[in-house]
């Protein structure tokens, strides 16, 4: 559509047009390597860049079109929008050029430290067995029907989700479970995108960097329930039902429901005012088990997925499930359909006799729940190989050290992608955690390159035993300084214990 049309299809104000307006655009982007001739180009302030440095290359590329939100020269043949905050005007921007596609499309947002990757995939597995074919859009990339594109971002850029939306409804996809990040919620990248559900999971230690303190932290995971009842990006309010769905265990769930203006289902387990709960629980066998009471009944559900925080996150889905009005069998049967997913407590077999486990844990509480997960898994000793990201929060580092020495018997502090700090340093950080807790039972090392660290666990190990290499997960990559080299803790766990099963 032209310009002047497509700001006017867009909830975007105040804004100031000049130059030519009725010029017609084509495609929109933020990333001056993305612009191709008739091109909007909306300039956005990230940390490392400046979009309004990048607006000669954007005319040379044939945009005919930016928006800004700072006075700034501009080459008098493109068309000319200023806005107040241009992350803001590019999510409804988007929206209304890709004709809002979230108003058609079943949107479920889900926010919480932990536990947003496997939720949504519990989710998409329930929603495709009862024949709402839904796509994924997360930490492991957006993912549709026909289309997979890798994630940079847990939470993509707003016009790239629009696209995406657009993608789906093309495609007569019916649903998306989408993580949301708390940098998504500051950096407005769920702008335009009109919510039928929204997740807490829980919220821990994290990204303290970014927001400065946790209280930062928690309103800002906050506010994205606070919003969900906001009009929809179309002139107009949403047709949608808009419910809340939160985890009562959380001890900062009363600070998320006093800001919640929507519908509201509740989960727990230890919580009894928790409207959707599990009961006779069993968490050790071959599979997890247990049986979900909730106000449409009481039903059994069986997981493939390990642990007490899987049975939170089926719970959640469980709760998503019944907010769209399926019947109990489809989403029990949608919940145990689930195999797995990728680098979450996602097991390394090689037929060796002790269990290798790979997982994203990244954070305190994570890496605390899935040390104590792992001591049931098998009756001889807990090694955990682990490290902390470079360029992100430090304190939690001694944090991570302290809980690690406290759990397991064996730790190996390694490097995770140390980005543009010294690895050696950073494990120096995690290795005072580890001294204040007091050594673990056998000891622990600091062993900087990664394959070297888990080639030494796997060679210490012994049967019965269990090895944790956490941090990564699903990763393909680490980070360093002057390179990104391809790194896949399960492939590089996998390759050792053929090799030692092979010299068995």
């Amino acid at each position: 559509m032209k310009l002047n049309e497509l700001m006017a299809h867009s909830r975007v104000t105040p804004y100031s047009c000049t130059g030519n307006a009725d010029v017609e655009i084509l495609g929109i982007t933020y990333d001056s390597r993305r612009i191709r001739p008739g091109y909007l180009f909306v300039c956005i302030r990230g940390e490392h860049h400046d979009g309004h440095a990048y607006i000669p290359e954007a005319a040379a590329k044939g945009a005919v079109a930016v928006v800004i939100d700072k006075e700034t020269k501009v080459p008098g043949t493109l068309g000319v929008v200023k806005v107040t905050d241009s992350r803001k005007a590019l999510g409804d921007i988007a929206a209304a050029f890709y004709h809002n596609p979230s108003a058609s499309v079943f949107c479920i947002g889900v926010t919480g430290t932990k536990g947003k990757t496997t939720t949504t995939y519990l989710i998409k597995s329930v929603l495709d067995k009862a024949g709402m074919s839904c796509g994924i859009i997360g930490t492991l990339g957006c993912v549709s029907r026909n289309l997979t594109i890798p994630a940079k971002h847990t939470t993509p850029e707003s016009s790239d989700i629009q696209e995406f939306l657009a993608t789906m409804r093309a495609s007569e996809e019916k649903a998306v479970a989408m993580e949301v990040s708390s940098h998504a919620i500051a950096l407005q990248r769920i702008r335009g995108i009109d919510f039928d559900l929204g997740v807490f999971t829980n919220i821990g230690h994290d990204h303290l960097d970014f927001h400065g303190s946790f209280s930062n932290y928690l309103a800002t995971k906050a506010s994205f329930f606070e919003n969900l009842a906001a009009e929809s990006v179309s002139h107009g309010k949403s047709n949608k039902t808009k419910i809340s769905i939160i985890n009562v265990d959380d001890p900062n769930s009363d600070f998320i429901l006093s800001k919640v203006p929507t519908g509201i289902i509740t989960y727990g387990i230890s919580n009894g005012s928790a409207q959707i709960t599990a009961k006779e629980l069993r968490l050790y066998g071959k599979d997890t088990s247990f049986t979900a009471h909730t106000p449409q009944g009481n039903f059994p559900v069986s997981l493939n997925l390990k642990g007490i925080f899987n049975v939170y996150n089926a719970l959640a889905a469980i709760a998503c499930g019944l907010a769209r009005g399926l019947d109990p069998d489809t989403i029990s049967s949608g919940l145990q359909s689930l195999k797995g997913v990728p680098g979450r407590f996602e097991s390394v077999d090689e037929g060796q006799p002790f269990a290798v486990l790979v997982d994203y844990a990244h954070t305190p509480d994570s890496l605390e729940n899935i040390l104590r997960e792992a001591r049931h898994l098998g009756p001889g000793t807990l090694t955990v190989v682990f490290g902390c990201g470079g360029d992100r929060d430090r304190s939690k580092r001694p944090v991570m050290g302290k809980i690690a020495a406290a759990l397991a018997d064996r730790v190996i502090i390694t490097s995770d992608n140390p980005r543009t700090e010294d690895a050696g340093d950073i494990s120096k950080e995690i290795e005072e955690g580890v001294l204040n807790e007091g050594q673990p039972r056998l000891g622990y090392e600091i062993i900087v390159d990664r394959a070297s660290a888990i080639e030494r666990a796997i060679l210490s190990a012994e049967e019965g035993d269990v090895l944790v290499i956490a941090g990564k997960g699903h990763e393909t990559y680490q980070i360093f300084h002057d390179a990104t080299i391809h790194f896949d803790d399960r492939e590089v766990a996998a390759s050792l214990l053929k090799e030692r099963m092979k010299n068995a």
